[in-house]
């Protein structure tokens, strides 16, 4: 079983210097050769490709286990990041193992490094930043930032492993040194199937390639599905040089200034809220939809009924990341969609299918409803309550939900303001992209 104590994702100024202070109490010196790295590292080799993200992570999930506020710890991860990708790392490449004759050689050379020793220079640069913040910490990690409430809850249920993976990322300009005038805020939950690996993936590299995309200025909903692709196509990679087979769903939802840019793959699905009526935003991608069943068959394969409808009698989604022996049939190719937000939506609720599947979208509304009236506009255990609500009816799978709150919670019952977030700074209000 897994959960996340939904908070705020902003905290006081004064807390920032603090945290500076506490960490560098923890870890007064950078680590010698031989003390154990404070972070789990995923691998043993990182190609070129995936350093950003997968380094940006270890940093993520370091200091958010920490409490660190969620600015300081977007600004430091991007600091520690970018110096060290600055340096020679020459030295950390590690040569990929030698394939079978028979294999399809790669149409590049892969270069591969040392995933440890990143690892190990990453903390230093890390400990360097915050020894140089202690002084003076910059402006960007202690301005005003929107506030979110992010209520999320995650169970393995009657599974053998959990392979759902979320990611809350209010602080999404901070982390990728985004410098323009847009807000962007980004949520997302990845549904694995046939291992975590994929889900896992997903949840560390759409998001960075996202934000390396060229067109994410002018069009978000473009660069969310290029990044998915491009996700896709790097976990293939991974894949084939470590022979992993699982595959994941997943769903975002990229808020931008006042416009809320949604994209997805498989089965997983975002639905909004907006004055108590859910909105529809998405089709998710199924073996039995028409177009999806057709373009299977084009492709040469199959889509056919045995507990459920399934690609080639395997597997009962027809798009996903990974799954490298069903494609190109399970597609990588994701769908996304834009609106523009107007004050009055309610929240969002991402979830994967293990809540959808028993859980239909008409219901969402009243059941968040009951919640903030029983528990008087107080919104923190929503996600809890919604997952154990899928279990009672039946839910076997893993099941994960996350409800981002466009209003403050205690308006929905009042009919108060409108807003997008909960609270906006008290710098003017950035344009849309």
């Amino acid at each position: 079983m897994a959960s996340a104590a939904p908070q705020p994702s902003s905290q006081t100024a004064e807390e920032t210097p603090g945290f500076v202070d506490a960490f560098l109490h923890q870890f007064p010196a950078p680590l010698s050769p031989e003390s154990p790295l404070p972070w789990r590292v995923p691998g043993t080799v990182f190609s070129q490709e995936e350093v950003e993200g997968e380094l940006a992570d270890l940093v993520m999930g370091l200091l958010g286990g920490r409490s660190a506020p969620p600015p300081l710890a977007a600004c430091l991860a991007h600091e520690a990041v970018s110096q060290l990708l600055q340096t020679d790392l020459s030295e950390l490449r590690k040569l990929p193992e030698q394939e079978d004759e028979d294999k399809e050689e790669e149409k590049a050379p892969v270069t591969l490094l040392d995933a440890a020793g990143l690892a190990r220079s990453l903390f230093t640069w890390l400990w360097e930043a915050c020894s140089r913040w202690q002084k003076q910490v910059p402006m960007a990690a202690r301005a005003p930032q929107r506030q979110w409430l992010v209520s999320v809850h995650a169970i393995r249920n009657a599974r053998r492993r959990m392979e759902d993976r979320h990611v809350c990322l209010p602080a999404f300009n901070l982390l990728f040194g985004l410098s323009d005038p847009v807000d962007r805020a980004y949520f997302a939950v990845f549904d694995g199937h046939g291992g975590v690996d994929a889900a896992r993936y997903a949840s560390v590299h759409v998001q960075a390639n996202a934000a390396r995309h060229p067109e994410l200025p002018s069009n978000p909903a473009g660069a969310l599905r290029a990044a998915f692709s491009r996700t896709d196509e790097m976990f293939l990679r991974k894949a084939k040089r470590e022979q992993l087979q699982s595959g994941t769903t997943g769903v975002c939802a990229l808020i931008t200034g006042k416009t809320l840019h949604v994209a997805w793959l498989g089965d997983s699905q975002v639905v909004l809220v907006q004055q108590g009526q859910v909105v529809k935003l998405m089709e998710p991608h199924r073996p039995e939809r028409q177009d999806e069943k057709d373009r299977i068959e084009a492709l040469g394969g199959f889509v056919s009924h045995m507990d459920c409808w399934r690609v080639n009698g395997t597997l009962a989604v027809s798009r996903a990341i990974g799954d490298i022996f069903q494609k190109p049939y399970v597609s990588g190719e994701a769908d996304a969609a834009s609106r523009e937000l107007v004050g009055t939506e309610d929240y969002l609720l991402l979830a994967c299918d293990g809540f959808f599947d028993v859980v239909p979208h008409q219901d969402v509304a009243g059941l968040v409803q009951g919640h903030l009236l029983r528990q008087q506009g107080r919104a923190e255990r929503v996600a809890e309550e919604l997952v154990a609500e899928a279990r009672e009816r039946g839910s076997h799978d893993n099941i994960t939900v996350m409800v981002v709150f466009l209003r403050d919670p205690q308006d929905l019952l009042e009919g108060g303001a409108q807003g997008v977030g909960l609270s906006e700074p008290e710098t003017s209000s950035p344009p849309r992209s």
